[in-house]
């Protein structure tokens, strides 16, 4: 498969902390790529740096062959590419289908008001938010801000979606809806680079993963490989539950 992202020597740091150094991976065409690895290991760091939150020190960042590296939220998101955030951020007063109005109107195809109407419901749609599209997102509940958060990026109507942690909080019947509804974007032809904690949802969901540890690349793989990664499996010796999933191997 093409390459669609590319990632290539990223360095950041925060003053004396080095919270990226020298990252190289890819993510393909049509791909669920996972990011994983311990609290602090830099995850959320590539993320602001690939949407152009942060500018890195040293490195590039290409997206559909062009080079994005340093540009703008705004200008990245043009190109096609909607994130979502690890602590949900709705418009609170507006309403769920305004919300998704304003994703759409910063997306991809620069949709006039009218077209990003029709394309804010669709994505509402998609997540499940269809019963709440007048309701003010400051009364969703965390699954509802949660989905909130995926319809809006997917208003913009991306190439790549980025996910940063859309299953944390949720109980297991929300999780199982919202896998669901992650399987059914990659269908759609949006390839996906997915942050996650819950170690089963990720290795079932993945095409390849990426570990972190310390802001740097500890393995790439696919799930079984880096579930049997001996390595990897130590940078996780702190946490003994995610041990036990990866050491217990992939999930089908």
């Amino acid at each position: 498969m093409t390459a669609l992202l590319e990632i290539d020597g990223l360095n950041k740091s925060f003053g004396g902390l080095r919270a990226v150094s020298d990252l190289s991976f890819v993510v393909r065409e049509r791909e669920i790529l996972g990011l994983i690895g311990p609290n602090g290991a830099g995850k959320t760091t590539v993320f602001n740096l690939i949407n152009g939150v942060f500018a890195p020190d040293r490195g590039r960042v290409r997206f559909h062959g062009v080079d994005i590296t340093g540009h703008p939220p705004y200008h990245i998101a043009r190109h096609g590419l909607a994130r979502t955030h690890q602590i949900v951020q709705p418009l609170a007063e507006l309403s769920v289908l305004d919300n998704c109005t304003v994703g759409a109107c910063f997306g991809r195809e620069n949709l006039s008001l009218a077209r990003a109407g029709a394309a804010a419901r669709e994505a509402a749609v998609f997540t499940g938010l269809e019963d709440r599209l007048s309701t003010p997102a400051s009364q969703l509940t965390i699954a509802g801000k949660k989905r909130l958060e995926l319809a809006r990026a997917l208003a913009a109507r991306p190439r790549l979606l980025l996910l940063d942690e859309v299953l944390a909080g949720l109980n297991p019947t929300e999780i199982e809806r919202m896998v669901k509804v992650i399987r059914s974007i990659r269908e759609q032809g949006i390839a996906i680079l997915i942050i996650e904690h819950l170690m089963q949802a990720i290795m079932g969901l993945s095409d390849r993963i990426v570990v972190l540890n310390s802001g740097q690349k500890l393995a790439e793989g696919a799930p079984t490989e880096i579930a049997n990664n001996t390595a990897v499996i130590e940078a996780y010796l702190g946490d003994p539950a995610l041990a036990t999933t990866l050491h217990g191997g992939a999930q089908p």
